[in-house]
């Protein structure tokens, strides 16, 4: 099982090419917001229950698709609400259920992800859409987190989701969906 674990800021386009790397893989996507909005439905942002159940969720989803042998594509959004062990508890589960996760990490200017803010795609989640709510988030201490392991490094400004996700599949190798293209 492989987990394709993308990551990165708020309007990086996690989303976008997990879609485009589903639809040349066929790996299941499992978006980080279709936990995390479940969760606000009955807890607010950063409360305990919400971290707990967040990362319990995450877990148990990426546990059950190792043991299946379901190849996942997640994205994440690393900000300081998220247990700093959490990565280290992703790769013993997958681990132990002898999968393997895949790192990668999608760049992109702040001017550039301020432009992508309040794009209306953003809306289909409860994402992050104003410009001026992310700028007094990153002056403070909540975009902070432990790096994650190393992987491929994509600036989407300058990459497509469709050009990422072929980068992706080239540097690990991952076999195209035929069905799929």
């Amino acid at each position: 099982m492989n987990l394709i674990f993308i990551h990165g800021p708020a309007a990086s386009g996690k989303l976008t090419t997990g879609r485009a790397l589903h639809r040349l893989t066929g790996y299941r996507l499992f978006h980080n917001h279709l936990v995390v909005d479940t969760l606000l439905a009955v807890f607010p942002f950063g409360s305990e229950p919400f971290v707990r159940l967040r990362e319990a969720m995450w877990l148990a989803v990426f546990e059950a698709a190792a043991k299946e042998g379901t190849d996942l594509i997640f994205t994440f959004a690393p900000e300081s609400t998220v247990s700093p062990g959490f990565i280290d508890a992703a790769l013993a589960t997958v681990a132990a259920a002898g999968g393997q996760i895949r790192f990668v990490e999608l760049v992109c200017p702040v001017h550039v992800l301020e432009e992508r803010m309040e794009n209306p795609s953003r809306a289909e989640f409860k994402k992050l859409r104003s410009v001026s709510l992310f700028r007094e988030i990153r002056q403070g201490t909540s975009f902070h987190y432990p790096a994650l392991p190393p992987g491929l490094q994509i600036d989407t400004q300058h990459s497509s989701a469709e050009e990422s996700a072929r980068r992706i599949l080239a540097h690990y190798g991952l076999p195209v969906n035929e069905q799929s293209v």
